[in-house]
This record gives C-alpha cells, structure tokens and sequence, in this order.
C-alpha cells in the first residue's frame, strides 16, 4: 500500500495464497486424535462464477483434471449453484489429503487463468461430538476462520467457535485476526 492509497482511504487486497490450505493437512492428525475433531470426507470451494468462454474453459479443464484425480483416489466431485450467484464445487473422499490437494488444484487453475479474486472460500466439513463444524478459509485475506452453526434459523454458536480456535492455535494454521470478518455461510451443501 502506498502513500496515496493511505490518503485516499483505498486498501489492496492481499493476493489469493491458496498454498496456506496445506496447514490443514499437518493439523490434521491433531484434529482427529487429541480434540475428537472428524472429517465428515466433504470439502469444496467457492467461487463466483463469470459467464465468458475463457472462465467457462478452465472451470471445465479443471473440473476435467479434478475429475481424472478422482478416478485415482476414488473422490467424488460434484456441483451446486446458491442462491447468491456463488457455485460450490464439493469434493468427497475418504482420505483428507486428497481434498486438500484436489482443492489446492482447483485454486490453482483459476488463479493460472486470471481469475485468482473470484475465489471466494475454501470450505472444510468436520463433526465433534455430533457438532457439525466448518473451517473456512477465505481466499482474500489469507486465512482460515471456524463456523460452526447454533441452533435456530441463523444463528451461530460463537463459544464453540472460539473454543476451536484456541484448541487448534498450536498447529500451525493462519487465522483470521478480526472476528468480525468471520462471515457465516449459511446452506452450506456438504
């Protein structure tokens, strides 16, 4: 950020760093045996999507390659659009690295391709005791944040939230700071 950005009030977004998806492949052994913390086998990212042939043409090359991958690791891809315009490619697989790499692929096309800030999040499906819980990362800023939904339309159990975040500090992974810019995503299709 420059001298003028700071005068005028303009802030740049940090550039998408889809590479800090990979904490999650460390932490997660700690997920699973020290905070009973288990995959539900779903993850997915979302995007916004553009109506051009060229978008049009890596979401397929890369759904393609995704779709080659999944051959191999016996994964599962699917999509879904939501209300907000937002479309969620959801991933299924039984062993954790391979969504992560399956969703560090994805990311990667689309920055290749140019469209690097129409990612939105990267979504990860966890349940702990019958909870369901979601760590979210968001593409913008970099970093992840936990979502975990309360009971009633909306509503969101904040403890919870908090409790996760200070039982996973210790692993590594890059949180986000302001815990107003922990957005919900409601629906989520995993």
């Amino acid at each position: 950020m420059g001298f003028f950005d700071v005068i005028t009030g303009k802030r740049k977004l940090a550039k998408p760093a889809p590479d800090r998806l990979f904490a999650m492949t460390t932490a997660y052994v700690t997920f699973d045996t020290e905070l009973d913390l288990v995959s539900r086998g779903k993850a997915a990212i979302v995007f916004q999507p553009l109506a051009t042939a060229d978008f049009d043409q890596i979401i397929g090359e890369a759904q393609e390659l995704l779709t080659g991958m999944a051959q191999e690791t016996e994964s599962t891809i699917r999509s879904a659009d939501d209300q907000f315009g937002y479309r969620w490619l959801i991933l299924a697989d039984d062993d954790f690295d391979d969504i992560v790499v399956s969703l560090n692929t994805l990311s990667t096309e689309l920055q290749g391709g140019g469209y690097g800030d129409r990612l939105l999040a990267a979504v990860f499906s966890f349940e702990q005791k019958g909870k369901r819980i979601y760590l979210i990362y968001n593409y913008k800023r970099g970093a992840f944040y936990p979502f975990v939904p309360g009971p009633g339309d909306k509503q969101r159990d904040n403890e919870s939230e908090l409790r996760i975040k200070a039982q996973l500090d210790k692993e590594g992974i890059p949180w986000e700071a302001e815990m107003a810019r922990w957005f919900p995503l409601w629906e989520i299709p995993l």
